[in-house]
């Protein structure tokens, strides 16, 4: 069976717009690999697809889950292999679309044989984060295995996982083995030179905040709680982070948008990198992944 397409790139790539043009000449479905597409109400910060764009093409994995609600890449991998199995059964094309390179790589290489999760375990590390700090928790693990460490990019959730299945079994969750992938795919890398993305990604930052960011914010703090000790996944993704803090601080609209600018420029240099080094994707310009997107579709 033909490999299953996928848009990969950073934030503010691009991706959207692409996979929207081609759905217009394809019977084509989107099926969403990012981690934070998956939860309702975080609309503006995440830069979901406009109503408008949700009903005129079909899409999968957005706005499943609350944004109190915990979301894996166990989860995403059963849900997606599933979307992707009921598109082919509809006779349409399921087209792969996001910038969370670790979801892509789950859906490629199967999900890691780790054990269960240790909740009291997490809970202590989480603990140990805030007290300590990400960066002395990331030099812990690159203490033992660098390449695990990068492998994190950053992620709390990832970071306190991965200590709490080395100090249960002295191994990281890569070290385990892996399930059998459902699907092959083929991976097609979007991104524009940086200095073009970074004024892509400070555009739409300006954008979300026009757009009322901060209200959405405020909004989410209706129904979200600290009060467990641990933040939900929703309260990490860059944006909601910054506002949350800046309402906190008494920072100003300007100083939000300057951080969460910043942030975003950061986390697409580690997306880009995450894509080169762990999927082998080469993100290339909308001029040269048009046409090879446009021909892969074209041969049925």
């Amino acid at each position: 069976m033909k490999p299953i397409p996928v848009l990969l790139g950073p934030t503010a790539s691009g991706k959207t717009a692409l996979a929207l043009e081609m759905a217009r000449m394809f019977p084509i479905e989107i099926v969403s690999a990012d981690a934070m597409l998956v939860y309702r109400s975080l609309d503006i910060g995440t830069a979901k697809p406009t109503q408008a764009e949700l009903q005129a093409v079909p899409h999968h994995l957005i706005d499943i889950v609350d944004p109190q609600q915990e979301y894996d890449v166990a989860r995403f991998v059963q849900d997606a292999e599933q979307a992707i199995a009921d598109i082919q059964a509809r006779n349409r094309i399921p087209l792969v679309v996001g910038g969370t390179g670790f979801y892509v790589k789950a859906l490629q290489q199967g999900l890691p044989l780790t054990p269960r999760a240790d909740e009291a375990l997490q809970q202590q590390i989480w603990h140990e984060l805030e007290h300590r700090g990400l960066d002395a928790l990331l030099a812990e693990i690159s203490a033992v295995n660098p390449a695990e460490a990068q492998r994190m990019q950053r992620n709390p959730r990832r970071v306190i996982r991965a200590l709490e299945v080395q100090r249960r079994t002295g191994k990281f969750p890569g070290d385990f083995g892996y399930t059998t992938p459902r699907f092959q795919y083929r991976l097609f890398g979007l991104s524009p030179v940086f200095p073009d993305l970074e004024k892509r990604i400070a555009l739409r930052v300006q954008q979300m905040f026009a757009a009322g960011l901060v209200h959405e914010v405020k909004s989410l703090l209706d129904v979200l709680s600290e009060d467990t000790g641990r933040r939900p996944t929703a309260l990490q993704a860059i944006g909601y982070k910054e506002v949350l803090e800046g309402l906190s601080e008494g920072h100003s609209e300007a100083a939000m948008i300057e951080k969460i600018t910043l942030a975003t420029r950061q986390y697409a240099k580690r997306q880009l990198t995450w894509l080169k080094t762990q999927l082998h994707a080469e993100c290339q310009s909308i001029d040269q992944v048009r046409p090879d997107l446009l021909a892969y579709l074209q041969e049925g």
